[in-house]
């Protein structure tokens, strides 16, 4: 059974705080830098991608939970505080409003808190529009533009310092050393081989250890401006930039990119601009590999959907370390039973985890994942993102990614998908490809 924190439901068990909130518009945003001026704080919650989404500060509530039926309860827990909330919202957009930021585990059986936290301020901008937000659970607080303004610029007074590279800096070696991950990899294609599963993903970690403290705020700048194609994130310390978009809900429109086949771009040669596509979509391998990963989403998102499409063949999508086979969802949703549109997180719940992550069936590369990796995922390849009062929300796979564990301990995740055609040495180079996004927003050297 989930294990949800009992201080999360403060005043009463099973009763809302009283959440109160007021979102207000804001023109004064520079359209050059976007949100970027605002990650500032090195605890600050944040979804940017190219310059849009929301940054948020404080906290004003939490919930936290563990276990297999961790999204029920975090989803019931929101229902409440909604239900007994205050909210006055002159934007109405997706994002504006009552909104809570999440971080989930991967695995059902991991002791990590799944989370979705409530901020006290949020500067939000999309499609031109930006907006500020106060959520505050006092009584007799002022729900004004001008308390809004006094909130935001509190948190902005004093800006978390940036930190350059010290000599001392280490990047080490994780759970598993590098000979032990290439032969985790090589005994999951023996079961791919023997017909258990189809794909099997693997992950490995490592470590950075820092002389000074992690200046969180300016590895996050640096990921947004670098991959900007990518959704940049921070929730409690859990913090990357990631390709892969689970789900986005906005109405009843929702909207996945899947990604599945990766080729490192430090070895590309010059001069060849079809290189990409000739040796992506060219790879029975690859091409293999994209379709168990296409094929899990949509099969798992039709029962929610009214009509959906997606792209009859993966496109070549370019980021600064590496390139992937990709292909965008669009879906209608379409009411349940009770006549209700499935909020964001609902299909989280359903879509989590998917084979881009995990691998197919889902139950059998689970429990092999738990036998070959030796680590706890922790949120690593869990959902990351946030969802508003109205259901809406997107919610990435947490990849490119670490986890901060102290001031000066990073650790950093990376993983691959195997299927019968896999070479262990590939893979762990694939895992290094995937590592550097972080590696160099942290000024660090392999």
């Amino acid at each position: 059974m989930s294990t949800p924190s009992l201080t999360a439901l403060t005043p009463a068990p099973g009763q809302s705080r009283g959440l109160r909130s007021i979102t207000v518009g804001r023109a004064d945003m520079d359209p050059q830098s976007g949100l970027l001026e605002y990650v500032v704080r090195n605890d600050a919650h944040t979804w940017i991608r190219r310059g849009g989404g929301l940054v948020g500060y404080g906290e004003t509530a939490r919930f936290t939970v563990t276990g297999p039926d961790r999204f029920t309860q975090a989803q019931e827990w929101w229902r409440r505080e909604l239900a007994g909330a205050e909210v006055v919202n002159e934007l109405g957009v997706p994002g504006s409003g009552l909104i809570a930021f999440g971080s989930f585990a991967f695995s059902k059986t991991s002791p990590h808190e799944s989370r979705l936290i409530v901020p006290e301020v949020v500067v939000g901008c999309s499609e031109g529009r930006s907006w500020l937000t106060f959520i505050t659970d006092d009584a007799e607080a002022d729900l004004t533009a001008e308390a809004a303004e006094a909130a935001l610029a509190a948190y902005l007074v004093e800006p978390d310092a940036d930190r350059s590279p010290s000599p001392g800096d280490r990047l080490g070696p994780g759970v598993l050393s590098e000979e032990q991950y290439k032969l985790a990899v090589a005994e999951g294609v023996k079961h791919v081989q023997s017909g258990e599963l189809s794909k099997l993903v693997l992950a490995r970690d490592v470590v950075a250890d820092l002389e000074t403290p992690v200046a969180t705020a300016q590895v996050l700048r640096e990921l947004a401006v670098r991959y900007e194609d990518c959704w940049t994130y921070a929730v409690d310390g859990l913090i990357g930039s990631t390709p892969e978009m689970l789900i986005k809900v906005e109405d009843n429109t929702a909207r996945a990119r899947v990604l599945a086949g990766t080729l490192d771009r430090a070895n590309a040669p010059e001069g060849d601009p079809d290189y990409p596509t000739r040796v992506l979509a060219g790879s029975e391998k690859q091409l293999h590999e994209h379709q168990i990963a296409i094929d899990s989403l949509t099969e798992t998102l039709e029962p929610f959907t009214s009509s959906m499409t997606s792209h009859s063949e993966p496109f070549v999508l370019q980021l600064p370390n590496v390139w992937h086979l990709a292909s965008d969802v669009t879906a209608q949703l379409a009411p349940d039973a009770a006549g209700e549109i499935p909020t964001s997180l609902a299909l989280v719940q359903a879509l989590h985890p998917t084979a881009a992550v995990c691998g197919t069936p889902t139950t059998v590369a689970g429990a092999l994942i738990r036998e070959l990796e030796h680590l706890q995922r922790g949120p690593y390849a869990g959902p990351v993102g946030w969802i508003d009062a109205g259901g809406n929300g997107e919610w990435g796979i947490a990849l490119r990614g670490a986890v901060v564990e102290t001031p000066t301990r990073v650790r950093l995740y990376a993983g691959c998908g195997i299927v019968e055609g896999s070479q262990p040495e590939a893979e762990l180079a694939e895992t290094w490809s995937k590592f550097r996004p972080m590696i160099q927003a942290l000024g660090l050297a392999r």
